[in-house]
């Protein structure tokens, strides 16, 4: 028996080797054995990987060996996001061609991953900015073209006229450009778009159809999509003599809403400010024209409206309510509307949209209830802030006494009827808040969008045989703006259709793009197309995709995208691409600062004293150094903890231990000292365990007695029953549960190796089965640590080699059955009975317990009902 501890950093290096040798995780094309693929969302290769990247891999990677052992064919690749703005930058700064920095990165990023021990297909690796990878997207690209997904039309875009690139809404903060600074302007660009929108029924519906993915995923995604039923309605124009002057011809405002119900309560009307009417009241007044200059220099995503504060100017236009020709309504224009969703135009009810409410508030605009519960005054209903419950109406002439429901109903039926000019008032329409894709990006490091602009025949593909467009790599950075443009080489070419002077497309791919098919790829990465077709079939949709949950739209939805238009163009069978989706929890760490102010990294503190009273100081001069919050991991605060240290001091298996047992994987995780010195332990005794059941227990294929003790059979009982529960665990995502199963067995099978007689009845047969039971449920864990344990217990394969064990079931069956106890749905108590107890003896028990009595009081009890083996509910 070995006494020495286990040596990780001898151990982990070498276990690699011998797996990469053999080549155990590369996955046969078709070996008969079912097929499971498990995929963990690619990294970008920023340069080193992080505590992140350890917990969400070790994840995937957990479950890839685990159904790797159940028998089957595992496709667990990985690959790189490889293009994006970063590069760019780093180039300008460092005055290296982005090239060189990405794949530098992803050398370093590999070997770190590598170090791990994840059981990863590395023959499958890919990168985005491969020409081998993005040649057949924009092989992808011509198809979506050829079937009319992807088109090309004029956008208004925010532009940074200092670093010459369109910015997305996100991107413009306080009207000024995220990274330059400078204010953004409003240009309306040709750009290329995916048209996403010809799904968004399908794309919506089928969210319910997946039932492993996370509920709050889906409802997020759900509201992203948008669909709203509504009424489009048309409210008339009050003559106004300087709107005539201007020379504008509109007689009318069109308004959809989801809240016709609320018509009577309406108190004014508010244009987007790119609304046409807006424009053409500009023309007279120079401050409504500086108003809305003014608000294009702002951002317009969801967050940002939110946010900012609701502005207004009065164009002194006015309409007039389609119920009552002599009510009318000032029209404003509005920092808060979107000329992209529904009409541009909305009608405020300030009473039942805080929102609208706190407009109506600022410019003293009336605020009028019309719908309030029964019994309640409606005035003082919304004294305060806007009711946007349930209730009947009021202040709604006809519609008075009605549901909302109703209302809505009526109000259709009505202004369906009611004429304006040339057609109804009012049309019933579901709108959706889902729009195109815009992918034009004006970068340099990305996928050339593989199109060629003649003046005499338009915009024409660029030919099968002429791709990839690759990226020209002499290129400058020394101004700012994309190089191609100015790259006249690359950018000057013959026209493919009639041979006369042409421009290349000098947008490149929003590289969204590129991490929306790459699950695809991995299923022939060295096709000559983008996927093979039989192939991708085998193995698409993705059985389980682990990520961040800040992933849920964008990228989910563009996936989710990109598979339907991949299935419309024949080189998919499938329309969802990940069957499963689980999205895991940060990690996070606390935060230090020192007298300065200045953030103090982990690796420089000291921390003394116990919990409640800890102090902290710098390492390098003992200076008091302050504890702050716990917050997520970010190189800004310098919270981080470099994985290559971890690994370094106390091995990878360590830190994946410790990063699957410290709480469920959805949640956050708090990276302390103390408990990754705890899963260092932890490692350390399923060594010694090993080493001692080799010395004690009976030796490898040994069969089993035909006789056996109370304390072997508890033993074996122990065993079978972590093995039950991991693999449950596994299934379910719920990894902490199964390191508390690998602990209690841990506890087990310490206290039957110091018995002192373990030959006798059984006993060295339960110890040695224990063992081998323990080491391979730790397996897809603390790999390296299985394999070294795995040689000490005598064997010659690996574990990584070996089926999983099947649990014996008649182990596990008990004598006795808990049966939780409730009275009205509550849980009061809980009763051991045996297993054959009849429902009456079952009955007669609960009866007699004192906190039923006390839960019934002075109620009979009106039925007991027994649900075998399950449950007992008690109805007083």
């Amino acid at each position: 028996m070995t006494t020495e501890r286990y040596n990780a950093r001898e151990a982990e290096p070498r276990w690699q080797a011998a797996w990469e040798e053999r080549k155990l995780f590369e996955t046969a094309a078709d070996d008969g054995r079912p097929s499971y693929y498990v995929l963990e969302m690619f990294p970008y290769p920023s340069g080193r990987i992080h505590m992140g990247h350890v917990r969400n891999y070790a994840m995937g990677d957990v479950v890839a060996r685990y159904k790797r052992a159940k028998g089957f064919s595992v496709l667990h690749p990985m690959g790189w996001d490889a293009f994006g703005l970063p590069a760019e930058n780093a180039a300008m700064e460092r005055h290296v061609h982005p090239k060189a920095w990405t794949y530098a990165n992803i050398a370093t990023m590999r070997e770190q991953l590598k170090a791990i021990g994840l059981s990863l297909d590395w023959s499958r690796e890919i990168a985005t900015c491969d020409p081998d990878y993005y040649a057949q997207q924009q092989k992808l690209f011509l198809d979506f073209l050829k079937a009319g997904l992807a088109y090309r039309r004029k956008s208004k875009v925010n532009w940074d006229p200092v670093d010459n690139t369109v910015l997305a809404n996100e991107q413009v903060i306080d009207g000024r450009g995220w990274r330059s600074g400078a204010e953004v302007e409003q240009r309306e660009l040709t750009q290329w778009f995916l048209k996403i929108t010809d799904f968004s029924e399908d794309l919506l519906a089928a969210l319910d159809d997946l039932p492993r993915w996370p509920e709050k995923v889906r409802t997020m995604q759900k509201n992203w999509i948008g669909r709203s039923e509504g009424l489009l309605v048309r409210f008339a124009l009050a003559p106004d003599a300087a709107h005539e002057a201007a020379g504008d011809a509109a007689t009318e405002v069109e308004v959809y809403t989801t809240r016709p119900d609320t018509l009577f309560g309406a108190s004014f009307v508010a244009l987007a400010a790119d609304h046409p009417l807006s424009a053409g009241a500009a023309k007279c007044d120079p401050k409504l024209a500086a108003f809305i200059e003014d608000c294009r220099r702002h951002g317009t995503s969801v967050a940002a409206l939110e946010t900012a504060e609701k502005k207004g100017y009065d164009t002194g236009l006015r309409v007039r309510h389609p119920f009552d020709p002599a009510w009318e309504l000032p029209v404003y224009v509005a920092n808060f509307v979107l000329m992209d969703y529904g009409t541009g135009a909305i009608f405020g009810c300030p009473a039942h949209d805080q929102r609208d409410y706190g407009f109506a508030s600022k410019y003293g605009l009336p605020i009028t209830a019309v719908v309030a519960p029964e019994g309640v005054d409606p005035a003082g209903l919304v004294a305060e802030a806007a009711y946007d419950g349930d209730g009947a109406m009021v202040n709604s002439r006809f519609l008075d006494g009605m549901t909302v429901d109703a209302a809505k109903e009526e109000v259709a039926r009505r202004l369906e009827t009611e004429t304006l000019d040339d057609g109804p008032v009012g049309a019933r329409k579901v709108n959706w808040r889902l729009r195109d894709w815009g992918i034009s990006r004006q970068r340099y490091w990305g996928c050339p969008i593989p199109v060629i602009h003649c003046e005499a025949c338009g915009v024409v593909p660029v030919p099968d045989d002429q791709l990839p467009v690759r990226l020209p790599e002499d290129v400058a950075f020394d101004r700012p703006g994309n190089p191609l443009d100015r790259h006249e080489g690359w950018r000057n070419v013959a026209c493919p259709s009639c041979g006369g002077k042409a421009v290349r497309e000098t947008d490149t791919m929003d590289t969204f793009v590129d991490s929306s098919w790459y699950f695809a790829r991995f299923t022939a990465p060295d096709a000559t197309t983008p996927t093979v077709r039989p192939v991708a079939d085998r193995w698409l949709p993705v059985d389980q995709y682990i990520g961040g949950v800040e992933h849920a739209i964008l990228h989910l939805l563009y996936a989710r995208f990109f598979t339907r238009a991949m299935n419309a163009t024949g080189h998919v069978g499938v329309k969802e691409p990940f069957a499963g989706l689980f999205t895991q929890g940060m990690v996070v760490h606390e935060t230090y600062r020192d007298s300065d102010g200045q953030w103090v990294a982990p690796a420089e503190v000291a921390i003394a004293g116990a919990e409640g009273s800890r102090s902290a100081t710098r390492i390098s001069d003992g200076s008091a150094v302050e504890i702050g919050s716990i917050e997520k991991m970010s190189k800004s605060k310098k919270n981080v903890v470099d994985p290559n240290d971890i690994i370094e001091t106390y091995g990878a298996d360590t830190a994946r231990w410790f990063m699957l047992s410290d709480s469920p994987p959805e949640r956050d995780v708090i990276w302390t000292e103390a408990g990754v010195e705890g899963a260092n332990r932890r490692v350390q005794r399923v060594w010694r365990l090993a080493n001692e059941a080799a010395a004690k227990g009976s030796p490898p294929g040994a069969p089993a007695p035909t006789e056996i003790s109370e304390a072997a059979t508890a033993l074996r009982r122990s065993a079978h029953a972590a093995l039950a529960r991991v693999g449950e665990g596994v299934e379910k995502f719920h990894f902490n549960t199964c390191i508390a199963a690998i602990n209690e067995l841990s506890n087990a099978l310490s206290q039957a190796l110091q018995s002192d007689d373990v030959a006798g009845e059984g006993l060295a047969f339960a110890i040695r089965e224990a063992a081998e039971i323990l080491v391979q449920i730790v397996a897809p864990f603390t790999p390296h640590l299985a394999e070294e344990a795995w040689a000490a217990l005598g064997h010659e394969t690996m574990v990584a080699e070996t089926r999983w064990p099947d649990a014996d079931l008649s182990l596990l069956a008990s004598d006795v059955v808990t049966y939780p106890v409730q009275v009205n749905g509550k849980k009061r108590d809980e009763i051991v009975v045996p297993r054959e107890a009849t429902a009456a003896t079952i009955e007669t028990i609960v009866r007699e317990l004192e906190a039923v009595a006390k839960a019934v009081g002075d109620k009979p009890i009106r039925k007991i009902i027994v649900v075998p083996q399950r449950i007992v509910n008690v109805v007083a």
